[in-house]
């Protein structure tokens, strides 16, 4: 018979690092050229004009100027960043 009871071992105790996954810069924010604009996986958001995509699926800015983001289709996103001064963001 034992004095005490064996220690049993829990089998919880791990936990993954977050990701930090998500918008980084929002629609109307001024960006510089290399600003992060969303970490995502897979292409959730699509690179539009002035955005660059990286081979994590991150979108930055290829240009400084104003994000804007819009809807494309019945369900998709696309992300775009309008140059300063220029007359295409007048619609």
């Amino acid at each position: 018979m034992a004095h005490k009871k064996g220690g049993g071992s829990s089998r919880n105790g791990r936990d993954s690092n977050p990701q930090m996954l998500g918008v980084k810069i929002y629609g109307g924010q001024v960006v510089t050229a290399g600003a992060i604009l969303v970490r995502q996986r897979g292409t959730k958001i699509a690179p539009g004009t002035g955005v660059g995509l990286g081979r994590d699926d991150t979108l930055f800015a290829l240009v400084p100027g104003q994000v804007k983001y819009e809807r494309v289709g019945k369900d998709g996103r696309r992300v775009t960043v309008v140059q300063q001064g220029t007359n295409a963001e007048q619609n």
